[in-house]
Protein backbone atom coordinates (compact mmCIF):
# COMPACT_ATOMS: atom_id res chain seq x y z
CA UNK A 1 0.00 0.00 0.00
CA UNK A 2 2.81 2.37 0.92
CA UNK A 3 4.62 1.48 -2.31
CA UNK A 4 1.51 2.28 -4.38
CA UNK A 5 1.09 5.64 -2.61
CA UNK A 6 4.72 6.51 -3.37
CA UNK A 7 4.23 5.57 -7.04
CA UNK A 8 1.15 7.82 -7.31
CA UNK A 9 2.99 10.71 -5.69
CA UNK A 10 5.89 10.23 -8.11
CA UNK A 11 3.56 10.41 -11.14
CA UNK A 12 1.89 13.55 -9.77
CA UNK A 13 5.28 15.12 -9.20
CA UNK A 14 6.35 14.35 -12.77
CA UNK A 15 3.18 15.88 -14.20
CA UNK A 16 3.68 19.01 -12.09
CA UNK A 17 7.28 19.33 -13.26
CA UNK A 18 6.26 18.97 -16.91
CA UNK A 19 3.60 21.66 -16.59
CA UNK A 20 6.11 24.00 -14.88
CA UNK A 21 8.60 23.87 -17.75
CA UNK A 22 6.13 24.03 -20.62
CA UNK A 23 4.32 27.41 -20.50
CA UNK A 24 2.02 28.22 -23.40
CA UNK A 25 3.84 30.48 -25.85
CA UNK A 26 1.92 33.45 -27.27
CA UNK A 27 0.89 33.11 -30.93
CA UNK A 28 2.29 36.23 -32.59
CA UNK A 29 3.14 36.56 -36.29
CA UNK A 30 5.52 39.23 -37.60
CA UNK A 31 5.65 40.07 -41.30
CA UNK A 32 7.27 42.83 -43.37
CA UNK A 33 10.56 43.49 -45.09
CA UNK A 34 13.82 44.60 -43.51
CA UNK A 35 14.01 48.37 -43.11
CA UNK A 36 10.23 48.74 -43.06
CA UNK A 37 7.78 48.92 -40.18
CA UNK A 38 6.53 45.42 -39.33
CA UNK A 39 2.98 44.10 -39.32
CA UNK A 40 2.19 42.21 -36.12
CA UNK A 41 -0.77 39.80 -35.96
CA UNK A 42 -2.28 38.11 -32.90
CA UNK A 43 -5.62 37.57 -31.16
CA UNK A 44 -6.55 40.15 -28.54
CA UNK A 45 -6.49 40.41 -25.66
CA UNK A 46 -3.17 38.58 -25.66
CA UNK A 47 -2.49 36.72 -22.43
CA UNK A 48 1.11 36.11 -21.43
CA UNK A 49 2.48 34.96 -18.07
CA UNK A 50 6.19 35.51 -18.66
CA UNK A 51 8.47 37.27 -21.14
CA UNK A 52 8.62 35.55 -24.53
CA UNK A 53 11.50 36.18 -26.97
CA UNK A 54 11.79 35.08 -30.57
CA UNK A 55 14.20 35.73 -33.44
CA UNK A 56 12.12 36.62 -36.51
CA UNK A 57 15.32 36.44 -38.54
CA UNK A 58 18.95 36.40 -37.38
CA UNK A 59 21.47 39.13 -38.06
CA UNK A 60 24.50 38.63 -40.26
CA UNK A 61 26.49 41.69 -39.15
CA UNK A 62 28.69 42.41 -36.17
CA UNK A 63 27.75 40.92 -32.82
CA UNK A 64 26.53 43.41 -30.24
CA UNK A 65 29.16 44.25 -27.63
CA UNK A 66 28.42 44.59 -23.93
CA UNK A 67 28.46 48.25 -22.88
CA UNK A 68 28.82 49.49 -26.47
CA UNK A 69 26.24 51.46 -28.48
CA UNK A 70 23.30 49.63 -30.02
CA UNK A 71 20.95 51.26 -32.54
CA UNK A 72 17.40 49.96 -32.88
CA UNK A 73 14.18 50.61 -34.71
CA UNK A 74 11.17 49.44 -32.72
CA UNK A 75 7.41 48.91 -32.96
CA UNK A 76 5.59 48.69 -29.61
CA UNK A 77 1.92 47.69 -29.20
CA UNK A 78 -0.47 47.33 -26.28
CA UNK A 79 -1.30 43.61 -26.54
CA UNK A 80 -4.67 44.10 -24.88
CA UNK A 81 -6.14 45.65 -28.05
CA UNK A 82 -3.19 45.71 -30.53
CA UNK A 83 -3.06 49.52 -30.41
CA UNK A 84 0.22 51.21 -31.30
CA UNK A 85 1.96 52.75 -28.29
CA UNK A 86 5.14 54.05 -29.93
CA UNK A 87 7.42 53.41 -32.92
CA UNK A 88 10.62 54.78 -34.45
CA UNK A 89 10.30 53.86 -38.13
CA UNK A 90 8.63 57.17 -39.06
CA UNK A 91 11.08 59.29 -37.03
CA UNK A 92 14.64 58.09 -36.34
CA UNK A 93 16.17 55.01 -34.69
CA UNK A 94 16.93 54.90 -31.00
CA UNK A 95 20.51 54.68 -29.68
CA UNK A 96 21.22 52.98 -26.38
CA UNK A 97 24.10 51.33 -24.56
CA UNK A 98 23.99 47.55 -24.33
CA UNK A 99 23.60 47.45 -20.56
CA UNK A 100 20.74 46.36 -18.32
CA UNK A 101 20.85 49.79 -16.67
CA UNK A 102 20.27 51.66 -19.93
CA UNK A 103 17.89 49.24 -21.64
CA UNK A 104 16.04 47.66 -18.74
CA UNK A 105 16.28 43.95 -17.96
CA UNK A 106 13.78 42.64 -20.54
CA UNK A 107 15.16 44.55 -23.52
CA UNK A 108 18.75 43.87 -22.49
CA UNK A 109 18.10 40.11 -22.37
CA UNK A 110 16.41 40.26 -25.78
CA UNK A 111 19.31 42.08 -27.45
CA UNK A 112 22.23 40.41 -25.67
CA UNK A 113 24.21 38.13 -27.98
CA UNK A 114 22.39 39.29 -31.13
CA UNK A 115 23.97 40.53 -34.37
CA UNK A 116 23.36 43.59 -36.50
CA UNK A 117 20.57 42.94 -38.98
CA UNK A 118 18.43 40.81 -36.67
CA UNK A 119 14.68 41.32 -36.30
CA UNK A 120 13.46 40.29 -32.86
CA UNK A 121 10.10 39.79 -31.17
CA UNK A 122 9.55 40.45 -27.47
CA UNK A 123 6.26 39.83 -25.62
CA UNK A 124 6.12 41.02 -22.02
CA UNK A 125 3.32 40.67 -19.44
CA UNK A 126 2.05 43.78 -17.70
CA UNK A 127 4.00 44.77 -14.61
CA UNK A 128 6.60 47.33 -13.69
CA UNK A 129 6.26 50.46 -15.81
CA UNK A 130 3.03 49.57 -17.63
CA UNK A 131 -0.10 47.74 -16.49
CA UNK A 132 -0.78 45.97 -19.82
CA UNK A 133 1.08 43.32 -21.83
CA UNK A 134 3.22 44.56 -24.70
CA UNK A 135 4.36 43.21 -28.05
CA UNK A 136 7.57 44.75 -29.40
CA UNK A 137 9.41 44.18 -32.68
CA UNK A 138 13.05 45.31 -32.78
CA UNK A 139 15.37 45.79 -35.76
CA UNK A 140 19.08 45.92 -34.87
CA UNK A 141 20.85 48.53 -37.03
CA UNK A 142 24.58 49.11 -37.65
CA UNK A 143 26.47 51.65 -35.55
CA UNK A 144 29.25 51.94 -38.17
CA UNK A 145 29.34 52.41 -41.92
CA UNK A 146 28.63 49.21 -43.86
CA UNK A 147 29.47 49.09 -47.56
CA UNK A 148 32.20 48.99 -50.17
CA UNK A 149 35.45 50.94 -49.53
CA UNK A 150 36.12 53.79 -51.96
CA UNK A 151 39.70 54.42 -53.15
CA UNK A 152 40.97 57.46 -51.20
CA UNK A 153 41.99 60.74 -52.80
CA UNK A 154 45.78 61.06 -52.16
CA UNK A 155 45.47 64.83 -51.82
CA UNK A 156 43.24 64.45 -48.75
CA UNK A 157 44.19 63.48 -45.19
CA UNK A 158 44.44 59.76 -44.43
CA UNK A 159 41.69 58.42 -42.17
CA UNK A 160 42.40 55.44 -39.92
CA UNK A 161 39.57 53.66 -38.14
CA UNK A 162 39.85 52.73 -34.48
CA UNK A 163 40.42 54.10 -31.00
CA UNK A 164 38.15 55.96 -28.59
CA UNK A 165 37.66 58.75 -31.13
CA UNK A 166 36.39 56.34 -33.78
CA UNK A 167 39.02 57.57 -36.25
CA UNK A 168 42.34 59.33 -36.44
CA UNK A 169 43.42 61.79 -39.14
CA UNK A 170 46.91 62.15 -40.63
CA UNK A 171 47.28 65.67 -42.10
CA UNK A 172 48.79 66.14 -45.54
CA UNK A 173 50.88 69.21 -44.74
CA UNK A 174 49.36 70.90 -47.79
CA UNK A 175 47.35 74.11 -47.85
CA UNK A 176 43.63 73.49 -47.28
CA UNK A 177 41.18 73.76 -50.18
CA UNK A 178 39.06 76.89 -50.60
CA UNK A 179 35.87 74.98 -51.37
CA UNK A 180 33.86 72.29 -49.60
CA UNK A 181 35.46 68.89 -50.17
CA UNK A 182 33.27 65.78 -50.34
CA UNK A 183 35.01 62.40 -50.35
CA UNK A 184 33.12 59.11 -49.83
CA UNK A 185 35.30 56.59 -47.99
CA UNK A 186 32.73 53.78 -47.81
CA UNK A 187 29.75 53.51 -50.17
CA UNK A 188 26.61 52.23 -48.45
CA UNK A 189 23.53 50.71 -50.05
CA UNK A 190 20.75 52.28 -47.98
CA UNK A 191 18.28 55.06 -48.81
CA UNK A 192 19.77 58.29 -50.11
CA UNK A 193 19.91 61.34 -47.87
CA UNK A 194 17.41 64.05 -48.90
CA UNK A 195 17.56 67.74 -48.03
CA UNK A 196 14.70 67.64 -45.51
CA UNK A 197 15.82 64.47 -43.74
CA UNK A 198 16.71 63.76 -40.15
CA UNK A 199 19.98 61.83 -40.21
CA UNK A 200 21.44 59.52 -37.61
CA UNK A 201 25.25 59.54 -37.58
CA UNK A 202 28.49 58.82 -35.83
CA UNK A 203 31.21 61.35 -36.55
CA UNK A 204 34.61 62.71 -35.61
CA UNK A 205 35.81 66.27 -36.29
CA UNK A 206 39.46 67.28 -36.81
CA UNK A 207 41.53 70.37 -37.57
CA UNK A 208 42.93 70.19 -41.12
CA UNK A 209 46.36 71.57 -40.26
CA UNK A 210 47.43 69.17 -37.51
CA UNK A 211 44.73 66.49 -37.26
CA UNK A 212 43.71 67.52 -33.72
CA UNK A 213 40.40 65.97 -32.69
CA UNK A 214 37.85 68.54 -31.47
CA UNK A 215 34.62 66.51 -31.32
CA UNK A 216 33.49 62.89 -31.60
CA UNK A 217 30.26 61.00 -30.95
CA UNK A 218 32.43 57.95 -30.36
CA UNK A 219 33.80 59.63 -27.24
CA UNK A 220 30.35 60.82 -26.15
CA UNK A 221 29.12 57.22 -26.39
CA UNK A 222 26.08 57.23 -28.72
CA UNK A 223 25.06 58.13 -32.27
CA UNK A 224 23.10 61.36 -32.70
CA UNK A 225 20.10 62.36 -34.85
CA UNK A 226 19.35 65.86 -36.12
CA UNK A 227 17.76 67.76 -38.98
CA UNK A 228 20.30 67.90 -41.80
CA UNK A 229 19.43 71.48 -42.74
CA UNK A 230 20.61 72.63 -39.30
CA UNK A 231 24.25 72.19 -40.41
CA UNK A 232 24.73 73.96 -43.79
CA UNK A 233 27.98 72.29 -44.96
CA UNK A 234 26.62 68.86 -44.05
CA UNK A 235 23.38 69.68 -45.87
CA UNK A 236 25.40 70.49 -48.97
CA UNK A 237 27.82 67.60 -48.70
CA UNK A 238 25.65 64.68 -47.58
CA UNK A 239 22.59 65.03 -49.82
CA UNK A 240 22.27 61.99 -52.13
CA UNK A 241 24.79 59.98 -50.12
CA UNK A 242 23.31 56.55 -49.26
CA UNK A 243 22.84 55.40 -45.68
CA UNK A 244 25.60 53.02 -44.65
CA UNK A 245 28.23 55.34 -46.15
CA UNK A 246 31.27 56.94 -44.57
CA UNK A 247 31.98 60.41 -45.93
CA UNK A 248 34.82 62.85 -45.34
CA UNK A 249 33.80 66.51 -45.49
CA UNK A 250 36.52 69.17 -45.68
CA UNK A 251 34.91 72.43 -44.55
CA UNK A 252 36.66 75.76 -45.19
CA UNK A 253 36.16 78.65 -42.72
CA UNK A 254 33.78 80.41 -45.14
CA UNK A 255 31.03 78.07 -43.88
CA UNK A 256 29.21 78.92 -40.70
CA UNK A 257 29.89 76.34 -37.99
CA UNK A 258 29.43 76.76 -34.28
CA UNK A 259 32.63 74.92 -33.55
CA UNK A 260 34.74 77.31 -35.65
CA UNK A 261 33.49 80.25 -33.60
CA UNK A 262 35.88 79.10 -30.87
CA UNK A 263 39.22 80.83 -30.51
CA UNK A 264 41.07 77.55 -31.08
CA UNK A 265 39.46 76.85 -34.48
CA UNK A 266 38.65 80.37 -35.63
CA UNK A 267 39.52 80.79 -39.32
CA UNK A 268 40.59 77.15 -39.68
CA UNK A 269 39.53 74.47 -42.13
CA UNK A 270 38.02 71.45 -40.38
CA UNK A 271 37.48 67.85 -41.44
CA UNK A 272 34.54 65.64 -40.51
CA UNK A 273 34.50 61.87 -40.91
CA UNK A 274 30.82 60.87 -40.86
CA UNK A 275 29.17 57.46 -40.75
CA UNK A 276 25.59 57.82 -42.05
CA UNK A 277 23.63 55.20 -40.10
CA UNK A 278 20.06 56.13 -41.06
CA UNK A 279 18.11 58.82 -42.85
CA UNK A 280 14.44 59.65 -43.20
CA UNK A 281 11.81 62.36 -43.34
CA UNK A 282 9.59 62.35 -40.22
CA UNK A 283 7.00 64.58 -41.89
CA UNK A 284 6.54 62.07 -44.71
CA UNK A 285 6.52 59.13 -42.30
CA UNK A 286 3.74 60.74 -40.25
CA UNK A 287 1.53 61.49 -43.28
Amino acid sequence: MAARRLAVLAVVGMLAACSAVAPVEPEVTVTGAAGEAPTVTYLTPLTVDETHRETVWPGTGAELVEGAPVLIDFWLENATDASLVKESYSTSPTPRLLTAEDLGTDLYETLKGQQVGARLLQVVPGGAGVDYPTVTVLDVLPTRAVGEPVPPDPSLPVVTEGGDAGFSLAPTGAAPPDELGIQPLVRGTGPQVAAGDVITVQYSGFAWDDGTLFDSTWQHGLPVSFLLSDVPPWAEGLVDQPAGSRVMLVVPPSYSLGVTDSEELSGKTVVFVIDILATGNPAQGAS
